[in-house]
């Protein structure tokens, strides 16, 4: 493999981990601490509309918050991730078969999200506390083909642009779409931004493999 194909899977794993831990919960401390000393790398150069609009709120919520202690910083962001995903009565709901219109809500659509899962030998965490059509459960599941390439394994392109042409870039548009107009957190803006700056960079590099 080479240097460039290298740096790829790792920014590709970094963005999809950013992602997960994003939308799976309020952001863990290790990227907290990540975020706020620097630790955690943006591009300098363009890349995508949505990309470094996302990279451009990711620097605004560091210098924001430089200097504060991170548990402060956690605790402002478990309220907003609260008011805008949980609720009792949650502005954004990122579930596909919300955003779907073949499907009602958790209904038969999410079997069809888990047959693809399935189809590629994968199964969410067990920890994960929402239901399969979530999604930071379809994040993690592309991470999991990215992490599978990364090792040599080409099948997985063909799990990945299905995935992409049937579930997971049919609706994050709309899904980060929402966000954006139900929060001005920055670090939740560059949630959004990136997620679907992210999903459609990872759907072109499937396109263009298969």
């Amino acid at each position: 493999m080479s240097l460039d194909q290298t740096a790829l899977y790792e920014t590709r794993l970094e963005l999809s981990g950013f992602l997960v831990d994003a939308f799976a919960d309020y952001p863990p401390e290790e990227l907290l601490e990540r975020l706020l000393s620097g630790d955690f790398e943006v591009p300098e150069q363009a890349v995508s509309d949505d990309l470094d609009a996302g990279f451009e709120r990711l620097r605004a919520f560091a210098a924001d918050n430089e200097g504060r202690d991170v548990d402060a910083v956690r605790d402002d962001l478990e309220r907003e991730y609260t008011r805008v995903f949980v609720g009792p009565r949650p502005p954004v709901l990122p579930h596909e078969t919300h955003y779907r219109d073949d499907t009602d809500f958790r209904g038969e659509g999410l079997a069809k999200v888990e047959a693809s899962y399935g189809a590629a030998g994968w199964s969410p965490p067990d920890d994960y506390p929402e239901e399969n059509d979530h999604v930071a459960v379809e994040l993690a599941f592309l991470r999991h083909l990215i992490e599978r390439q990364r090792a040599g394994d080409e099948e997985t392109l063909g799990f990945q642009r299905v995935f992409h042409d049937e579930h997971l870039s049919q609706w994050i548009d709309d899904c980060a779409r929402d966000v954006l107009d139900n929060t001005d957190e920055p670090f939740y803006e560059a949630a959004a931004y990136l997620l679907s700056g992210y999903v459609a960079f990872e759907e072109e590099i499937a396109s263009q493999m298969t």
